[in-house]
């Protein structure tokens, strides 16, 4: 029997890969526009944070038999992999003079595969082994989130930062049930879900010196311009953002089909391809020649098409044995393609 997808979370992920490419474009434009910079640090503060809010609700089968050998295989395998092509790719990109594979330290968008099997790692611990309550469970999860920032040594080795830190965000995924985003998308939540980001926006464009490294959760405190207690209190207002606008985008993202709703189940075909683009993107001279807004534009729809296209059947049918080391897609649009050419072939008959 075939399992019938949730148009709701497929459309919260389409849009939010969207929003990480387009984020992830807008880097390029971030120094020399306030408004550019707001908009960016506004958009990072949930694309990823939702992103990864999702990936916790859909990890409630960790306890079944077989889950981390195949969560291994599907996430762990295609990072080694992914970590070597990146690796060979940015050294011809960058022209360096040496090659140097090291699985330790993640390329760029890679950290999100290590980080999320490590995740359903420490699930396993808090829910399963230890058997921490809901409350509990949050609470240690968020002072440990905290905590690692006063460890100088802590950064992107082995994705160590991101995975404490994005954790009880994973975890609060996992706690939260269909009612819950139900009750997210009531009339009067979406009132107070429409001024959350006005909120922040403000706040971003107000206070310009808030770093945007705040926001991607990878440093040390003392990388970040100290240790001090303030800094714990800084990283709790990072996650007080984080939480309110995820369910502020969660509480707009529409419940039925749409046209790009069939593409949330290609997300990480996406999100593993993308940085192919962006990184030659980012070494070109395009940055320099359109004004801001034009320029923004410009790469809503850029983002957009190149979303499409990673999403498109033809591309992840090709592209499968790489990401989910599997053959059925391409090999059922080869078979696709042959019917196609014999049809053909008796039409052109009469």
């Amino acid at each position: 029997m075939k399992k019938t997808r949730n148009y709701y979370f497929d459309n919260a992920k389409v849009i939010l890969i969207f929003l990480v490419v387009f984020g992830h474009f807008l880097r390029s434009f971030i120094e020399n526009d306030e408004f550019v910079l707001a908009l960016y640090k506004t958009l990072y503060t949930f694309h990823m944070p939702a992103f990864i809010i999702v990936s916790g609700f859909f990890a409630k089968g960790f306890f079944k038999k077989g889950y981390i050998p195949k969560l291994f295989k599907k996430l762990i395998l295609p990072y080694l992999l992914f970590q070597i092509i990146y690796t060979v790719y940015y050294f011809f990109l960058y022209n360096r003079n040496s090659l140097t594979i090291d699985i330790y330290d993640p390329q760029w968008s890679m950290w999100f595969l290590l980080s999320l099997f490590c995740w359903n790692i420490l699930l396993y611990l808090f829910v399963r082994k230890w058997k921490l309550q809901q409350n509990k469970a949050l609470l240690i999860a968020f002072a440990l989130g905290i905590a690692i920032g006063f460890v100088d040594n802590v950064s992107n080795y082995l994705s160590l930062s991101r995975t404490f830190v994005f954790f009880p965000l994973f975890l609060l995924g996992y706690f939260l049930k269909k009612e819950h985003f139900t009750l997210m998308r009531t009339n009067r939540a979406r009132i107070a879900a429409a001024l959350i980001p006005a909120a922040v926006f403000a706040f971003m464009f107000l206070v310009p010196e808030f770093s945007d490294k705040w926001l991607l959760h990878s440093k040390s405190y003392e990388q970040l311009g100290g240790k001090e207690f303030f800094s714990a209190i800084e990283r709790s207002g990072v996650y007080l953002m984080n939480v309110a606008m995820s369910f502020s985008f969660f509480a707009f993202v529409p419940k039925s089909r749409h046209f790009f709703t069939k593409w949330g189940a290609s997300t990480l075909y996406v999100y593993l391809i993308h940085g192919f683009i962006i990184k030659f993107f980012r070494e070109t001279s395009y940055p320099d020649i359109l004004p801001p807004v034009q320029s923004i534009i410009l790469l809503v729809a850029a983002s957009f098409i190149l979303t499409v296209l990673l999403s498109s059947r033809a591309f992840t049918s090709l592209t499968q044995p790489l990401i989910e080391l599997k053959t059925s897609k391409f090999v059922k649009l080869l078979k696709d393609l042959k019917n196609y050419k014999k049809r053909h072939t008796e039409y052109m008959k009469y």
